[in-house]
């Protein structure tokens, strides 16, 4: 009988020394079934002169969030999966839904016409990658943030005996891009811009008139700067303002941290009363701070 009960009492301090034996499962992080990020935002390729957004905002599945700091990091657990992550910056006159950044309507004079959209929208930055989440980790991304806004200027140098009695040019862009979905760099339908144009007064380029506008890109098969020239006294009488600018333009979506400068030469103004109309030729871009399009 005592020999049956040191058998058994071995037994069971055998059973006791193994179920010891046995370890916890170690993880990686403190959320083993899910995965987090942590995004910092590059903003280094963006214009000169340009400051760093205050706010910019993160979204990833069902997630979205706002940061004010170099790196959001958001306490937000992902299940395993794969993502779209789409990092922007909130920017007047720039609605965003989803990927798809949309240009405000103008305000004004213009308002809710002929498709015309703000002419001066403020600075838009986007990331977009796909990212693949695995649970048990982090995730810490670099968002190289892309300038979708670039600076036109248009400078025009008058020729010809009424060119001294211009008093206003009114024209406009057609042929600007009111949405893009930066996910896929896709432009939307063309929509026109005011042209802004007034009068250099001083320096080298005094007489020349200038525009200068804001655009999330260019679209549509082609790009026509229209409008009238107006005189004063009414002597000649406005006349109509053609140009097409479409080849000089063609680039413009590529490279928008860098604004473009474009001149062109009106070519003579009637100095009669019965005009049809008139154009600008020779568009060029012009390097540097000289705005000059004495071409």
């Amino acid at each position: 009988m005592k020999a049956r009960q040191y058998i058994n009492m071995v037994g069971m301090a055998a059973a006791v020394l193994l179920s010891s034996c046995v370890k916890d499962t170690l993880y990686d992080t403190p959320h083993p079934d899910y995965g987090k990020i942590a995004v910092t935002a590059d903003w280094s390729a963006r214009g000169e002169g340009i400051d760093i957004p205050t706010t910019w905002t993160v979204t990833m599945g069902d997630y979205t969030g706002t940061e004010t700091s170099a790196t959001h990091a958001p306490n937000h657990l992902f299940a395993p999966g794969s993502y779209t992550l789409a990092v922007w910056n909130p920017a007047e006159g720039i609605m965003v839904n989803g990927t798809t950044a949309t240009i405000a309507a103008a305000t004004g004079n213009r308002a809710g016409t002929d498709a015309f959209v703000n002419n001066a929208p403020g600075w838009f930055f986007t990331y977009t990658k796909q990212v693949s989440i695995e649970k048990d980790k982090d995730y810490p991304l670099t968002a190289a943030m892309k300038q979708q806004v670039r600076e036109l200027t248009l400078v025009v140098k008058p020729t010809g005996d009424a060119a001294g009695r211009i008093t206003e040019i009114v024209a406009h862009l057609t042929g600007a891009a009111r949405t893009l979905d930066f996910a896929t760099d896709t432009y939307g339908a063309a929509s026109n811009v005011v042209l802004p144009f007034t009068k250099i007064t001083e320096g080298d380029d005094a007489g020349k008139w200038k525009a200068t506008v804001r655009l999330l890109g260019v679209t549509g098969t082609e790009q026509l700067l229209t409008g009238e020239i107006r005189y004063a006294d009414g002597n000649p009488t406005p006349t109509t303002l053609k140009s097409d600018i479409t080849e000089a333009l063609k680039g413009f979506n590529t490279g928008k941290g860098e604004s473009l400068t474009l001149g062109g030469t009106l070519v003579e103004t009637p100095e009669g009363m019965e005009v049809d109309g008139v154009e600008i030729n020779g568009w060029e871009e012009v390097k540097g701070d000289d705005v000059n399009a004495d071409l």
